[in-house]
């Protein structure tokens, strides 16, 4: 099969011929037809210090895909040949307390699809079939390919009950941006969506946002005045790392305030620790997504409502062949832009 290798610890994938993989008892294969480019995969492709420290070669990247189920091993159930998947690409050991608890996505012996296991930039994956989702007739393979990133944003928005409630957003990439039409099929009262990126923050608007915030030169509460906001943020989602961000949402959320906290700080900064205290303030670290409570909440979401579906796919700016996958690599690594997927049936 075809598929991005990278062979050593050195900058940059080849498209190589790899050996296909196998279903083992428990595991399925399946036939990649989308894939997304996800930051994680910027990351290795650039090898920088944080995959020199966390990814081991050889490899096969890439964990968000869509493909068809084409082989099935022993002891797999309720998954058949010809099935359009998706897949959980944290693969735990299910031994530890957390697993044994039902939190598997808390296992601390976790297994990352396209980290430390080989991905789904290939033509064929194996998987195990307790990480296999199977979607309904009404996703498509472009929408399919962004489950994972779907899935984060749904578990970020989801954290605390939103429904009539006022939320910042900051940070405006793909997932934060899924976050704002997550919270607005939910039932959020006002929601103010930050960034520095033009484009994006227009993005925001389109994805269901009251008001948007160019952080650069604008402040948080000029769109809290402008919205007739009294009070602060009940809810707040911190989806960028940006060292600036959570300290801007803790001096604008109302006493009682929650914040679930997905974007990893891209460096140490400072809180007002006494504000937290004072104000009452809950801030939960986010990590991936509940296996399976999330993955069931967005299918149903995304099945029960055709606007949701149509806003989540306003994410995707461009379907590039595969075999053009330097062209998306390139697209997905310029600021503003939305979500690049490969086509693995054009290699």
């Amino acid at each position: 099969m075809k598929a991005l290798f990278k062979s050593a610890p050195r900058a940059g994938f080849e498209l190589v011929d790899r050996p296909d993989p196998a279903a083992g008892a428990g595991e399925v294969v399946i036939r990649v037809l989308r894939t997304g480019i996800c930051g994680t995969d910027l990351h290795i492709h650039r090898w920088d210090e944080w995959a020199a420290s966390a990814i081991q070669t050889p490899l096969i990247p890439g964990h968000e895909f869509y493909g068809e189920v084409v082989d099935v091993g022993d002891m797999v159930h309720d998954i058949a040949v010809g099935d359009r998947v998706s897949g959980e690409g944290h693969i735990v050991c299910g031994t530890c307390r957390n697993c044994r608890a039902g939190r598997r996505q808390m296992c601390i012996r976790t297994v990352g699809l396209g980290l430390q296991r080989d991905g789904a930039f290939a033509e064929y994956l194996s998987l195990p079939a307790t990480n296999v989702w199977v979607h309904h007739d009404d996703v498509t393979p472009e929408l399919g390919a962004i489950f994972d990133p779907l899935g984060n944003a749904v578990h970020t928005a989801l954290m605390y009950r939103v429904i009539g409630e006022d939320v910042l957003v900051t940070g405006c990439g793909p997932i934060g941006l899924m976050s704002i039409a997550v919270a607005r099929h939910a039932g959020a009262r006002f929601i103010v969506a930050t960034d520095v990126s033009i484009p994006r923050l227009e993005m925001a608007r389109q994805m269901g946002a009251d008001a948007v915030v160019d952080v650069s030169t604008q402040d948080i509460r000029e769109a809290q005045r402008a919205l007739g906001m009294r009070e602060g943020f009940d809810i707040g989602f911190e989806m960028s790392g940006a060292p600036a961000a959570l300290p801007a949402m803790i001096d604008n959320m109302n006493h009682g305030g929650q914040i679930a906290m997905l974007g990893l700080p891209s460096a140490g900064f400072d809180i007002d620790w006494s504000k937290l205290v004072t104000h009452m303030l809950t801030i939960k670290g986010v990590y991936g997504r509940e296996m399976f409570e999330t993955w069931n909440a967005m299918g149903a979401m995304l099945q029960t409502s055709a606007t949701l579906r149509e806003s989540i796919t306003r994410v995707i700016a461009d379907v590039i062949p595969a075999r053009d996958w330097e062209r998306g690599f390139a697209a997905a690594e310029s600021a503003g832009t939305a979500k690049i997927i490969l086509d693995w049936t054009e290699l």
